[in-house]
């Protein structure tokens, strides 16, 4: 099983010590990724606009969050 499969049973297990362990890690994994994408699409010539629509979210949140790395 690789990792991502047993992040992904345990965050729906019965124990909620390893499933709230689990959803901890399987965000911090999200955001990471989410960065890694929102500098290619920058470095692909993106608008904030169509990073933003992506994501589904404003554009002046996409912005404030990953405008600055």
């Amino acid at each position: 099983m690789s990792d991502g499969q047993t992040l992904l049973t345990s965050a729906a297990g019965d124990d909620p010590q390893q499933g709230l362990r689990a959803v901890r890690a399987l965000r911090e994994l999200a955001d990471r990724l989410e960065t890694l994408q929102v500098q290619r699409a920058r470095s692909l010539g993106w608008s904030w606009e169509q990073i933003a629509a992506a994501l589904g979210v404003s554009r002046q949140a996409a912005h404030k969050k990953h405008g600055k790395a």
